[in-house]
């Protein structure tokens, strides 16, 4: 069974840290770009980062970068999220998809997506 599981999701306060993970079962993710998104409530949804397949290229949109860092972990078939200095505007429920290529924090040709994971910073 082909599946995208997130987690490390989680409550923080303003100025923590949490690592979100993306793992894919049924499947290897090498091979394919990642995408991350977030939504919160009453907005629309938001490319956060993409990494490339190679992991040799990475994207975040303006309002993470130097906050957050993506990576791969091809032995464990997972991709990774450290997000830092976390702020208000950063709790969203957080997904990871599988696409072919990065355009930006674009991720092209989207297939599998995970269930999401809530990230809420509160003070």
């Amino acid at each position: 069974q082909v599946q995208l599981v997130e987690s490390g999701g989680g409550l923080v306060q303003p100025g923590g840290s949490l690592r979100l993970s993306c793992a894919a079962s049924g499947f290897t993710l090498n091979g394919y770009a990642i995408g991350w998104f977030r939504q919160a409530p009453g907005k629309e949804r938001e490319g956060v980062s993409c990494i490339s397949s190679s992991g040799s290229s990475t994207y975040y949109v303006d309002s993470v970068k130097g906050r957050f860092t993506v990576s791969r972990d091809n032995a464990k078939n997972t991709v990774n999220l450290q997000m830092n200095s976390l702020k208000l505007d950063d709790t969203a429920v957080y997904y990871c998809a599988v696409g072919l290529r990065c355009s930006s924090t674009v991720l092209r040709g989207q297939s599998y997506w995970g269930q999401g994971t809530q990230v809420t910073v509160s003070l």
